[in-house]
């Protein structure tokens, strides 16, 4: 049988085209580039699949294209237990060998849906560090240990620095902050009062449900323009839960018990937070005490409590090696004493202390202070937290870190895991069902209009 239709005994080809024009050359500028990566997966996260200790899921990229479609198993696979954020382990970070990531984020702040799909166990984890610099410009060859300790699994989500007595150079600093924890995170803010310092460092898939920061100051000394102590105080709102997060420097001096308590009294009545943010809980604010204001309160610094026992009575005691067991030390600590008295840091509270006094040592060794002063060992640099439901922060870790030796102190941190709560925020969302329904409806009676006509 003849077929109707007629061989083709050769393939056929398109002509080959010719651009009219030169093409233009492609933009060097890269600053000018919109970031378009939430359809990729770093290669750093391919051996992250298998783990699910602590937050595990693929990317919204990963979803996107393994799901290749929009129905309700799609839609479904959404509300997964598991986070969108991928951990990051600490060894990783610390490599630092990766350049470019993705942005896992897509949207704004979008209130419960997105806290779920980013945190199903509503746990933001925390570090919070202070350090007294004693002013030099030398820093550590390498910040590895203070910000990313070896025998941490994970990196955290947030990282909150406070310095007193900061190094000249600020801006070095904040460089090596972020040298250190690597393209993973950005500064979300700093802001500086005289020599104190307060750098906020987020995981960038994280920026988009940070509120704006805000930040306010008060200085202690009685000439204000000298701003070696006083405090310096930053807030935001994340998701639906609010911070407030405070660096100081109190006054120094073994007996100045009560010009410390002074300086906390004109710290707590004097910032002036939040400004714009709406207060999440105005009912039990109090005008004179700016932390009974936000959800989760940090305070940190070189807060100048001494050991009140000599130097030859805290040798004594040091040369038992108490290792974990400080309580011996700690007995005649100025800032338990007076927090039990309810003098200071009221509805405050402080982890166990097991580590070593981190004031005063020699500059670059363990030793402390040998100079003819003869300073007493003491716990000057503390971190102390608070929240408006009790048991929304969890210690994980307090500690010291012995390895960095370039000032008199040593930097003192506390992983914490903060509950959070969602914020009602319609962001964009809607009925998309009734909307196009609406729509149809509209078109279709519009059309019957105009036949008649």
């Amino acid at each position: 049988m003849v077929s109707r239709f007629p061989k083709i005994s050769h393939k056929p080809c398109l002509a080959h085209t010719k651009p009219l024009q030169l093409l233009p050359q492609l933009e060097a500028n890269t600053s000018l580039r919109t970031p378009r990566t939430t359809n990729r997966m770093e290669l750093d996260y391919r051996d992250y699949k298998h783990q699910q200790l602590l937050r595990h899921s693929s990317s919204l990229g990963d979803t996107r294209l393994n799901g290749a479609g929009c129905d309700l198993h799609s839609n479904e696979s959404m509300k997964s237990t598991y986070s969108l954020l991928t951990p990051l382990r600490s060894k990783d970070v610390r490599n630092r060998s990766y350049l470019e990531g993705s942005l896992l984020a897509s949207g704004a702040l979008l209130g419960a849906e997105e806290l779920d799909r980013y945190f199903p166990e509503r746990l933001l984890r925390v570090f919070i560090a202070t350090w007294n610099m004693q002013g030099r410009k030398e820093l550590p060859e390498t910040l590895d240990d203070f910000l990313l300790p070896s025998d941490d699994d994970f990196a955290q989500d947030m990282y909150v620095i406070g310095v007193q007595e900061g190094s000249p150079d600020r801006r070095e600093w904040e460089v090596r902050l972020q040298e250190t924890l690597g393209p993973h995170y950005v500064l979300l803010h700093s802001s500086a009062h005289g020599v104190l310092y307060l750098s906020i460092f987020i995981r960038r898939d994280l920026i988009w449900f940070c509120s704006e920061v805000e930040y306010a100051t008060v200085t202690t000394r009685i000439v204000s323009q000298i701003k070696t102590k006083g405090a310096l105080a930053v807030s935001f709102t994340f998701f639906g839960t609010s911070f407030l997060l405070i660096t100081s420097h109190f006054t120094s001096g073994d007996g100045k018990v009560i010009e410390r308590i002074l300086d906390y009294k004109k710290i707590v009545e004097g910032l002036a937070l939040p400004r714009n943010i709406p207060d999440t809980n105005p009912y039990r604010s109090n005008p004179l005490d700016v932390t009974s204001r936000f959800d989760e309160v940090f305070w940190f610094g070189d807060f100048n409590f001494r050991l009140n026992k000599d130097r030859s009575g805290v040798n004594s005691i040091l040369q038992h090696k108490p290792e974990l067991d400080m309580s011996r030390l700690l007995q005649y600590d100025q800032l338990i004493k007076e927090m039990n008295d309810g003098s200071i840091f009221k509805g405050f509270e402080e982890a166990a202390i097991q580590f070593l006094p981190t004031y005063k040592f020699d500059i670059g060794c363990d030793d402390y202070d040998s100079t003819s002063k003869q300073r007493t060992p003491s716990y000057t640099d503390r971190v102390v937290y608070k929240s408006r439901n009790k048991g929304d922060i969890h210690v994980l870790k307090y500690a010291s870190c012995s390895l960095v030796k370039t000032s008199d102190h040593r930097p003192v941190f506390g992983l914490f895991q903060v509950f959070l709560v969602s914020i009602p925020l319609a962001a964009g969302l809607f009925d998309r069902e009734l909307y196009l329904l609406g729509i149809k409806r509209r078109i279709s009676r519009e059309s019957c209009r105009n036949g008649k006509q």
